[in-house]
């Protein structure tokens, strides 16, 4: 009797230690967990994510490559997703991470459907890519509740409609790419507001229209790209002797001004402003600027080319079909 209570004691704890447990020391907090496997689940669980299992600690266990946990809170602060190959939706379980600093998604090429409104929860949220995508819908105007955001990129995408106003009441928004879109409509007057803290400016080619604000006249940026659009007007307040701006691109537009008078920023060392309607002539001020990129060809520019060292970089193509430029790299000047 007594050997027999044994071995069924000895059974039943076999058959007890046999049962997988979770590991005590799992770093990976269970909501997150559960957040990203459902995140996985929306990208139709693809090979790429094949670490992610839920048998194992998603801080230690998962690729590094794709998320990273905080040390102290153990929760996670950041998700990187590159080049993955899926074939579905960004799940609203992206909301679930509620310490996400960083969302990442690059170059899935395949992942489709708009931006979920849940991303609206990730209050800690500095930092948002979703670039080189084939997202649809507009640039959702609820992007303006992560009010902690520096930095979005929502490049190479297919988004269409107009670029939202609210976008402007992002106070320490540093860098905004919404360019390679089919956006449509006006720049905000308003992204006014988003200066001096704004210095990265990425609109081009897209199909916007109408004028460049005025009120960007006091602005200085690190890059401005406003190229292939359909803008039109007068952007010569876009320049300044005091401007610290290094790169204008412009060019493929309907701008239409007087390039004569112009005076150029110490920076500005990359300029494109080439199928526009720009007249009148180069101005010598041109020649102190350190370019690493020149082009006014396809306007309406007239008289000599200015001599210099850094001028002298450029071939015929950054000058050619102009109503009557002249002198090196094209044909001299008649007397």
């Amino acid at each position: 009797m007594k050997l027999s209570l044994i071995s069924s004691f000895s059974l039943s704890l076999l058959l007890f230690l046999s049962i997988p447990l979770p590991s005590l020391s799992e770093r990976c907090n269970p909501n997150d967990k559960k957040a990203l496997l459902e995140i996985k689940k929306g990208l139709g669980n693809p090979y790429d994510l094949i670490t992610w299992d839920p048998k194992t600690d998603c801080c230690t266990d998962w690729a590094k490559v794709t998320l990273s946990c905080d040390d102290k809170t153990n929760r996670v602060t950041s998700l990187n997703l590159f080049k993955i190959d899926v074939a579905s939706h960004l799940s609203p379980a992206f909301g679930d991470l509620p310490y996400l600093k960083s969302l990442d998604i690059n170059n899935v090429r395949n992942l489709s459907g708009p931006i979920p409104p849940t991303i609206t929860k990730l209050s800690k949220l500095t930092f948002l890519r979703i670039s080189q995508t084939n997202i649809s819908g507009p640039v959702p105007e609820f992007l303006s509740k992560l009010k902690n955001i520096t930095y979005i990129n929502l490049s190479y995408n297919n988004l269409v409609g107009t670029i939202p106003p609210s976008l402007s009441t992002l106070s320490n928004l540093e860098f905004l790419r919404l360019d390679r879109n089919k956006l449509t409509g006006p720049i905000p007057e308003s992204f006014s507001k988003l200066a001096p803290k704004l210095t990265d400016l990425y609109l081009g080619h897209n199909q916007l229209t109408g004028v460049v604000p005025t009120s960007f006249a006091g602005w200085s940026f690190a890059t401005i790209d406003l190229s292939r659009n359909m803008l039109k007007g007068d952007i010569s307040f876009l320049f300044g002797k005091d401007k610290t701006t290094f790169e204008m691109l412009l060019d493929h537009n309907k701008f239409q001004f007087d390039f004569s008078n112009l005076k150029f920023g110490k920076n500005l060392a990359r300029l494109d402003l080439n199928h526009n309607k720009i007249y009148g002539s180069l101005p010598t001020a041109l020649i102190k600027q350190s370019w690493q990129l020149f082009n006014v060809s396809y306007n309406m520019l007239c008289g000599k080319i200015p001599q210099g060292e850094f001028m002298q970089r450029f071939d015929l193509y950054s000058y050619f079909h102009n109503k009557c430029l002249c002198d090196s790299p094209l044909p001299p000047c008649k007397s």
